[in-house]
């Protein structure tokens, strides 16, 4: 077996230490999420913590890891009587595989077994071996929804449950939960973020001096773990004793009143939702006492518990990148320092006063100009006669009535500001599919409800127990049954077949050329897109974009989960130039054949925004046409979303999707709550007359 890493070697990670002592001092903090890009030690500094949490004391025998002093009374392993003998051993750090199935987690019941000879033979999963330890999961926002579900509950219940055709076990399941992330690679559900206690970010050091002693800290450990392990032995020991005095000071240690008040002052003026994150606090600013060797907990500690277990509650959407106003938390901790029953309550802060979001101002991101139709205050937004220089000299007059590009002339357009996002229709790949776990298109999956059955391939996971009595029922007098019971065989089992949902790959194909620049058409357009990103994350959906202006395409951003790192690229998209339609058709493909190599079972859904015209490239509409068609022959879903604005239109968008194979629909159309069109799912064959 490999030698840890000693926990103390690790360089830097001051507040990643931290959270980690605080939970192996009070375990009731609830765990902590470590956030950071890749290569920062997150999972070396996680695995390293176990050396020093506590040793348990467990029944012997039991699998349960019961307490001798109050065993589990549902123990499947029980009874156990209460007062027994028990053994010390190590607390356990278990890891999930992203990849794991139900039942590795949960546990799993022989069926057969059940079905014939009445027992419950019931095999442990990981949420057993976790009880009184740490549950650890790397890349815990990849973890399929299912087994976040199971998380969810065993950490709320402190139990788990495993219900097998009327078969039902439960044991107790209470573990410190502890994950690591990229948050390139996609976010996690609020529900699951909401249940860390703590959380932390990590980034690698730009100082030369501290990149040097990691490396020379690694290279030691690879050439004789045990002699780098023997080497930190005894400041482990100290960290190791410091915890055990900490865990025998923490019921001792006063939370006092005015504590409390700048605790709930902290997160009232913050705005986190419900109460978790106050008990969270609580209980944060406790063990830091703790820890510390005080009795009393103090304004520093209330300030530190704060930086800990509120920057990942203050995220409203994908879109909101975790952190605190430093600046706010100490003003909110000086004002209740004193326990004032009735503080000044102060300006509405930085977020108030006129101007929202597009009031104008200078706050804006597009600077002085920022949310102005094209940034010269008085133009008219119609009557534009003539193409303007910088622009496609195809675009037809009545298709420009929203405003001009800023500054004609300009071969590219300054970065305009994405229109607030709205809750869109619900757009799916037709068929039914069998790609990872979402909410999006029909698929076979795991989990949903009950569409037949079939012979199992490999374990049996979900019985279909009246297509097994069915199969097993004209053989009972053959196989000499002379009882009430059913005689069951292995052929006789039954897979129950199941559909749901799936998560599909929207790649965005968006059109940045000069007919999209005006700038009150561009802002809709990325407010359409940023919308359509919302509901990407919510169906739990891979995206990618791709963008075409100028003389050709670029893909933005390859194939992800992350859709906030979409949004960013999105934001700082720039426009202007002639359109290659074809050329981000022929891109877009080619995107989506090496993606099918990496990750096949994903259905694609491609997104093209875009106003329909052809500019760009030698015979630009006649090629666009074949880069539509070769969408059509390869049977890919597509939905087009037509930009095109005005009383006149040349309804290009319209001919585009029926080349395509796939549908058509306006920027009012996409909002769920339009009249003008109904929810509609994309199918392959469907056309939309020009």
């Amino acid at each position: 077996m490999t030698t840890p890493f000693p926990f103390t070697a690790v360089v830097g990670q001051d507040d990643l230490r931290l959270a980690l002592l605080l939970n192996a001092v009070s375990p009731a903090v609830g765990g902590v999420l470590v956030r950071g890009e890749k290569g920062t030690a997150k999972s070396t500094a996680v695995r390293a913590l176990s050396a020093l949490v506590p040793q348990v004391d467990v029944v012997p025998g039991c699998r349960f890891s019961c307490d001798p002093a109050s065993p589990d009374p549902g123990c499947p392993d029980g009874p156990h009587a209460p007062g027994a003998g028990g053994q010390y051993r190590p607390a356990r750090m278990v890891e999930l595989p992203v990849g794991a199935s139900e039942d590795r987690l949960v546990g799993a019941l022989d069926i057969e077994r059940a079905l014939s000879e009445g027992v419950k033979a019931f095999e442990p999963g990981l949420l057993a071996d976790a009880h009184r330890g740490i549950l650890y999961v790397d890349e815990v926002n990849l973890l399929h929804d299912h087994l976040v579900d199971l998380l969810l509950d065993a950490a709320a219940m402190g139990a788990s449950y495993v219900e097998r055709e009327g078969v039902s076990v439960r044991h107790a399941a209470r573990f410190l939960l502890v994950g690591t992330m990229n948050p390139e690679e996609g976010e996690l559900r609020p529900q699951l973020l909401d249940r860390f206690g703590l959380t932390v970010e990590v980034a690698a050091s730009r100082e030369p001096d501290q990149r040097v002693e990691v490396v020379r800290r690694r290279l030691a450990y690879d050439d004789d773990p045990a002699a780098f392990a023997a080497r930190w032995a005894d400041e482990e020991a100290e960290v190791r004793a410091r915890i055990v005095a900490a865990r025998e000071l923490l019921p001792s240690v006063r939370l006092g009143d005015g504590a409390l008040r700048q605790i709930a002052a902290t997160c009232a003026a913050f705005e986190v939702d419900g109460m978790r994150a106050d008990i969270v606090m609580a209980r944060t600013a406790t063990a830091l006492a703790a820890w510390a060797g005080r009795t009393d907990v103090l304004a520093e500690d209330v300030r530190q518990a704060a930086l800990l277990a509120l920057p990942h509650r203050r995220r409203r959407n994908p879109f909101d990148a975790p952190g605190l106003d430093e600046d706010k938390l100490d003003e909110t901790l000086e004002q209740f320092a004193d326990d004032d029953p009735d503080p000044d309550p102060g300006p509405d802060g930085p977020d108030g006063g006129p101007g929202g979001p597009d009031g104008g101002g200078s706050d804006g991101p597009d600077g002085p100009d920022g949310g102005g139709p094209d940034g010269g205050g008085g133009r008219p937004e119609a009557g534009d006669e003539a193409p303007r220089q910088g622009e496609d000299p195809a675009a037809s007059p009545a298709s420009e009535e929203d405003g001009r590009p800023q500054r004609p002339g300009a071969g590219e357009q300054q970065a305009v500001r994405a229109g607030e996002p709205f809750r869109t229709k619900v757009l799916s790949v037709p068929g039914l599919g069998e790609g990872a776990a979402g909410r999006r298109s029909r698929a076979r999956t795991e989990h949903g409800r009950t569409t037949g059955a079939r012979r199992p391939r490999g374990t049996l996971t979900k019985l279909h127990l009246a297509a097994t009595v069915q199969a097993a029922a004209p053989h009972q007098r053959s196989r000499g049954r002379s009882g009430p019971g059913l005689v069951v065989r292995r052929d006789d089992l039954r897979q129950a077949t199941r559909e749901g949902r799936e998560g599909n790959l929207v790649l965005f194909v968006v059109d940045a050329s000069g007919s999209m620049a005006a700038r009150k058409r561009m802002g809709a357009v990325k407010g359409a897109v940023l919308s359509l990103l919302l509901d990407a994350y919510q169906r739990r959906d891979k995206v990618g974009l791709v963008t075409f202006r100028g003389s050709g395409a670029d893909v933005a951003l390859p194939p992800t989960s992350s859709v906030d790192a979409a949004a960013a690229r999105l934001e700082t998209l720039p426009t202007g130039g002639r359109t290659p339609l074809a050329a981000g058709l022929l891109r877009a493909h080619e995107v989506l054949r090496v993606e099918r190599l990496r990750d096949p079972a994903r259905r694609p859904l491609v997104v093209v925004v875009t106003d329909g015209r052809a500019t760009g490239g030698p015979e630009p509409v006649a090629l666009a046409g074949r880069a539509a068609r070769l969408f059509a022959a390869g049977g890919l879903a597509s939905v087009v979303v037509d930009c095109e604005q005005g009383p006149v239109r040349l309804g290009l968008a319209g001919r585009l999707a029926g080349e395509l194979g796939g549908t058509a629909v306006t920027l009012d159309e996409l909002r769920a709550d339009s009249i003008a069109g109904l929810v509609r799912d994309v199918q392959g064959t469907s056309r939309r007359a020009a």
